[in-house]
């Protein structure tokens, strides 16, 4: 995983490199990961500019897209997929804004104390991030996300593929994950590369946190909303190892992606 120095793209880096199976590494250049593109100036981020950028996969819900529109590269295809459509429909009726989730709502959430403890406190968040994660992998719209993810980036003409949701870490993130298990990486090596966003996930939202506990906020319910944790990962993962087994029963069962797509998307993304 290489981390690509953007000036106007947050958490932006590239799956390349990632050791796989039998001394083998993911190709570069063809899998990059992100935060939201709404910032997006190719001008002034000649670094973003030379990645040729063909296909963008955004995994944010109707209520994110239009307050912050990506700012899609000339010639790149956009491709909307809402990965938590369902998760959100689900939830309208009980707290929190429809179509947004905690990454989307940091701002509102961090700036009042007294409610971030009152709905997030006594480990509330963390149970929050757990039922998320768990619908990122049995919800039918994040089956149609993640399958959409795999068919584009096992076809050549996607050219190079960025995919990324708000912040770039947790719809993101479980995309990292699918793609680099099929591709071959152990299980330390998932855990790493998807735990690898906290520092620049941190740094973005520094002012956001120290304003925060500035005010008597509790600073533990500040990091659990703005990183991630690997229990975040795990619930993900005992949702796959629960209802499938394993993560090949999930992309072939759950995601209905076919045994020619899989191996395509091998032969083009392993070197």
């Amino acid at each position: 995983m290489t981390v690509t120095p953007a000036k106007t793209v947050a958490n932006l880096r590239d799956l390349g490199g990632t050791p796989l199976a039998e001394g083998r590494s993911v190709r570069p250049g063809l899998v990059l990961r992100s935060g939201q593109l709404d910032r997006l100036d190719l001008d002034a981020d000649p670094a973003v500019a030379a990645l040729g950028i063909g296909t963008v996969i955004d995994f944010r819900t109707d209520v994110e897209r239009g307050e912050h529109p990506d700012r899609v590269p000339a010639g790149a295809r956009l491709l909307i997929a809402d990965a938590l459509a369902d998760k959100m429909a689900a939830d309208n009726g009980g707290d929190g804004d429809p179509g947004k989730i905690p990454a989307a709502q940091l701002k509102d959430i961090l700036s009042d104390p007294v409610v971030a403890e009152e709905h997030l406190g006594g480990g509330k968040v963390q149970a929050l991030f757990t039922s998320l994660y768990r619908s990122l992998v049995s919800s039918a719209s994040a089956q149609s996300a993640y399958r959409l993810l795999l068919t584009e980036l096992a076809d050549p003409r996607s050219g190079p593929l960025l995919f990324h949701c708000t912040a770039g870490k947790d719809r993101t993130g479980w995309g990292a994950t699918v793609v680099l298990s099929l591709l071959g990486a152990d299980d330390e090596t998932l855990m790493s590369e998807y735990l690898s966003v906290n520092p620049a996930v941190r740094i973005a939202f520094a002012p956001m946190i120290e304003g925060f506990t500035a005010a008597g906020g509790d600073p533990d319910i500040a990091l659990a909303l703005i990183g991630v944790f690997p229990s975040y990962l795990e619930a993900a993962l005992d949702e796959v190892d629960t209802r499938y087994g394993s993560m090949e029963k999930y992309v072939r069962e759950g995601l209905g992606v076919s045994d020619e797509t899989v191996e395509a998307l091998r032969a083009r993304l392993i070197v």
